[in-house]
Parts: structure tokens; sequence; C-alpha cells
């Protein structure tokens, strides 16, 4: 299959309705950097990491839901309402299933353990005094973006915008 280039593009999340699959380590990551753009995020998981517990007890982010329960065939309505999709759960099946489903919704979907299935990739973000950056590898090397985004952001530090 021939490698696809992605387009990088920033648009306005922050009235989009997202869905995040997974309660874990990288579902956190993802959904940190999510809610610096957006708070209408729903999130739906078994479990939930110690962080995004503090962020259901918090309350700070009034658009964000967290619904304590599997991905189920009954839920799986929800993805009629969605405009972006991510799963991070660490069921493989569970989340080609999702992918899948969105696919035939036509609607946007990540999914954090097939680069190949994505119809978009997550960036590792950069932001600065209303400044961002965004980079990403196409899913061959996140190791070297992430990299490279903590090197950027060491000399960050002290650029004066």
């Amino acid at each position: 299959m021939k490698k696809r280039n992605y387009f990088p593009m920033f648009f306005d999340i922050s009235q989009k309705r997202i869905l995040v699959v997974g309660g874990g380590t990288i579902a956190t990551r993802r959904i940190k950097t999510l809610l610096k753009f957006t708070d209408h995020l729903t999130v739906i998981a078994p479990d939930f990491s110690e962080e995004l517990q503090q962020l259901k007890e918090n309350k700070k982010f009034n658009g964000l839901v967290f619904l304590h329960q599997p991905f189920t065939e009954e839920t799986e309505k929800m993805l009629d309402q969605m405009d972006l999709v991510f799963t991070a759960t660490n069921c493989t099946e569970l989340n080609q299933r999702i992918v899948a489903l969105c696919h035939e919704k036509h609607v946007l979907v990540n999914t954090a353990d097939d680069k190949n299935a994505c119809d978009f990739f997550f960036p590792s973000v950069i932001e600065k005094e209303g400044i961002v950056i965004g980079m990403n590898s196409g899913g061959e090397n996140p190791g070297k973006v992430k990299r490279l985004r903590e090197a950027l952001e060491q000399m960050l530090c002290n650029f004066r915008i």
C-alpha cells in the first residue's frame, strides 16, 4: 500500500462533539491535550486513570462528560452524534470495531493502536502565548516527535513572543 501524506490542518474544535473511548494512560494524555481547545468531550470507559478521576471530581470543565461503563452495542448509538472519535482502549478488537462503525457513519476517527486505520493523527502539541505548534510523523516515529517537541519546548522557555 502506498504511504499516504497527511495534510496538517488546524480547525476549531471548541463546539465539536468529541468522544474518547478509553480511560487509561493514552486516553488521559489525549484528553488533557484536547481540553486546551475544548471541553465538549464525552469519555466512556469501565475504569478511569487517577488523573481522569481527579478531572471528573474537579468539575472545572462544564462540557466534560464521563460515562463509567464499557462501550457496548447499546452505547454505539452515541457515534451518530459525534464529530470526532478517539479510541484508546487496551482491546484491539474493540478499537477496530469502533473504527469500522465510524467509517460506516462517516465520522472521523483516530485509534491509538493502528496508524493505518486512522483518518487523522493526533499531533504532538506545543501551546505558548496563543501560538500553537502541532507536529506528527504520520504514525511512523512518535518517539522522535516527542523528543523534538520536548526540545522545542525547552527552546521556547526563554523565547519571548
